[in-house]
């Protein structure tokens, strides 16, 4: 080897080293940086007309492994779509209330029963009376305020919809950009790693709305697919397109298109939970809020205001009542049309007959609804008759109940232990979802950087830089003797 070939090849080690260096310091200091991937250099012998020149740096290459990066996001998706879901149904049943509640739908049945009870012990106590009419509005606020909730659920979850939406077009826009400048700094033999890990964290926050799966392309640039097929990125972004509703009120549905569905570049696309391409994330999750659970829970709350309506406007149950006429529980403070159902739960009121606060009077709730003046304080008919309708075995004609007749309360203990059921399902799933994402995350970890390793590496290229002076070093005493020849 020549001399000036030996100092060629010592000079490109110690370029190399100091390259290496570089790349591991970046890695130490960024141990605990989110988003960050573990840098190598990348090198090979150099050579030219058959005579090694030393080494030659070819670049920098981020250690990722793309297909468990992919399966991370699929499930950190699945986490975040199961975590609304999960939410949404404990919002419900606290707002229903659970059966250790003193506020619930139940313990209000069970006051209300109690009530005419004791009513009917002293039909002439007048605060026992009072206390009938008290706890039938109790009943039926609560009944209203559940629906009322469940509403404002859903138009929480419409502006989540929104918000996302937007969101997704802002970073999907961002990930092409990023594709371009990828682009640009490889073409001018720059490392891009910087950049590539800007991207990753845009597309983990992307991955929380929609399960995308990452397909790698030229040049360092990425496309973005959905789990079911969606095209999200490729060259171009996808752009979403969603319209917010605001107010939401139970008559509206995206079914009847009153609610604004999704499109994906101007086209349609399912929002439903079964078949939607985009499905597993928290924007499906949130149209399923919106358009499946919330829906599903109002039917059931509007079957039960109307089964508590129908009980109590059973003819001859209040001989003073004309046939058709509305009963101790109403529609707004009418008689209840059955082609009106949607939204009772939000109208079911107390009939303004017995309600001292609606100008009625509560001597009705014990001598009927219809009656003109004041009766026999002794008469415990309508009472017992009351008590009687709420213990009734009836079949709900809506609601997508269970078959079978059963009494009021029966038929609130089905509508609060079939949202606890959901919520328990639900949070099992998301339980299964976080931990196969958190076991997927610690997997993914444990390929980044290990300050230890890097530290022994660091030892190794001071070893090296030491070797690749000491070549300069006698080389240059080498041509010092020659000059002294």
């Amino acid at each position: 080897m020549s001399l000036s070939a030996g100092f060629a090849s010592a000079i490109s080690g110690l370029t190399a080293v100091n390259k290496q260096v570089e790349v591991i310091s970046n890695n130490i200091a960024n141990a605990t940086t989110p988003g960050y991937s573990r840098r190598e250099l990348v090198t090979t012998a150099w050579s030219a007309g058959g005579q090694g020149l030393g080494v030659r740096i070819i670049g920098v290459s981020r250690q990722i492994d793309l297909a468990l990066q992919n399966d991370r996001r699929v499930a950190a998706a699945a986490d975040a779509g199961n975590s609304v879901t999960a939410n949404a149904l404990k919002t419900i049943e606290q707002a229903i209330g659970t059966t250790d509640s003193t506020i619930s739908l139940q313990s209000r049945i069970a006051d209300f029963d109690s009530r005419l009870i004791e009513a009917a012990s002293r039909p002439d106590s007048e605060a026992r009376l009072q206390a009938v009419v008290s706890a039938a509005r109790a009943l039926t606020e609560q009944i209203g305020s559940a629906a009322t909730k469940t509403q404002t659920l859903r138009s929480q979850a419409d502006a989540a919809i929104a918000s996302k939406v937007e969101g997704l077009n802002t970073s999907l826009a961002r990930v092409v950009d990023l594709n371009s400048q990828i682009r640009m700094v490889s073409s001018g033999g720059n490392d891009p790693s910087a950049l590539m890990d800007q991207r990753q964290q845009l597309i983990d926050q992307i991955s929380n709305d929609l399960p995308v799966r990452v397909i790698q392309r030229d040049n360092g640039a990425v496309a973005l697919f959905g789990t079911g097929g969606a095209v999200l990125l490729d060259g171009t972004a996808s752009t979403f397109g969603f319209t917010a509703t605001g107010f939401i009120t139970a008559d509206l549905s995206l079914a009847g298109g009153t609610l604004s569905g999704l499109t994906l570049n101007s086209r349609p696309i399912s929002t439903a939970s079964d078949d939607s391409p985009l499905a597993g994330g928290a924007l499906i999750a949130q149209f399923t809020v919106r358009d499946e659970i919330a829906v599903e829970v109002q039917g059931r709350l509007d079957a039960v205001a109307r089964d508590l309506v129908e009980r109590f406007a059973t003819p001859g149950l209040d001989d003073t009542l004309p046939g058709g006429a509305a009963g101790l529980f109403t529609d707004s403070g009418q008689a209840f049309d059955p082609a009106d159902e949607t939204g009772l739960a939000q109208r079911l009121t107390l009939n303004p007959a017995a309600d001292l606060e609606q100008g009625g009077a509560i001597w009705r709730i014990r001598d009927g609804l219809g009656s003109a003046s004041s009766g026999d304080s002794g008469a415990t008919r309508l009472l017992v008759a009351y008590r009687g309708a709420l213990q009734a075995q009836r079949l709900p004609v809506s609601g997508g109940f269970m078959p079978g007749q059963r009494s009021f309360a029966a038929l609130a203990s089905d509508l609060v232990s079939g949202v606890g059921s959901d919520r328990l399902t639900a949070e099992s799933e998301q339980g299964f979802a976080a931990a196969k994402a958190l076991a997927l995350s610690t997997q993914e970890a444990a390929g980044g950087v290990d300050s230890d390793q890097e530290m022994q590496a660091l030892l190794v290229m001071e070893k090296a830089y030491a070797a690749n002076a000491k070549v300069i070093s006698a080389l240059g005493s080498m041509i010092d003797r020659l000059l002294e020849m």
